[in-house]
């Protein structure tokens, strides 16, 4: 067996850094609001759901990517919660101007709730990271299974341990502390379900 040298990662970083990589933020995001907008109106609501991913998961990446690319921040995994503070707003524009189409052109009212939530977890998210480098990458997940099993039923719940998954590979990557990391997840979970129950 051979030993990791300093410029050669572990096994356990690399299966870290994917799955850090595959479960990220976007991902997750894509796949709920396609989800939440067949469970609110079958195919329309799908096409509803591509509108809201667009808004919420496709610009914001795009945003992350420009911002790497002319160097204002790291990877776009956003390492340094100073450039979180540039890159959270940017978001927020993204995600309150799909706010803005979806109220214009009447979209389902459940998925309106669900991209309301994010708005109002990045609103809190943005306030907490002005002092405190909080997860995202276990609030999206929890939020989103936190979503999930409001609308869809118990069973969601099954996808919690991906969420405990994710969190290990944060820890592994020295990305975040273990406070910060379960930090993330609950307030996920505590806003997106309490803005979407409120809403839907």
């Amino acid at each position: 067996m051979t030993t990791p040298t300093l410029t050669e990662p572990s096994t356990r970083t690399v299966v870290a850094q994917r799955v850090t990589d595959a479960l990220e933020p976007k991902n997750w995001l894509l796949v709920i609001t396609l989800a939440v907008g067949w469970h609110a109106a079958g195919w329309s609501g799908v096409a509803w759901g591509v509108v809201a991913g667009i808004f919420s998961g496709v610009l914001p990446i795009l945003w992350i990517k420009w911002g790497e690319r002319r160097k204002l921040w790291g990877d776009r995994h956003i390492r340094r919660r100073q450039d979180r503070l540039l890159v959270i707003p940017g978001i927020m524009v993204s995600v309150g101007s799909g706010i803005a189409v979806m109220v214009a052109f009447d979209a389902p009212r459940e998925l309106l709730a669900l991209v309301a939530a994010m708005m109002a977890a990045l609103a809190a998210f943005l306030l907490v990271t002005t002092v405190w480098k909080i997860s995202f990458h276990t609030a999206v997940p929890a939020g989103a299974v936190a979503v999930a099993s409001l609308a869809f039923g118990w069973w969601a719940l099954v996808a919690v341990p991906l969420v405990a998954i994710i969190g290990w590979s944060r820890l592994v990557l020295s990305a975040h502390t273990f406070a910060q990391v379960v930090a993330g997840a609950a307030a996920g979970a505590g806003i997106a379900a309490a803005v979407f129950m409120w809403l839907r």
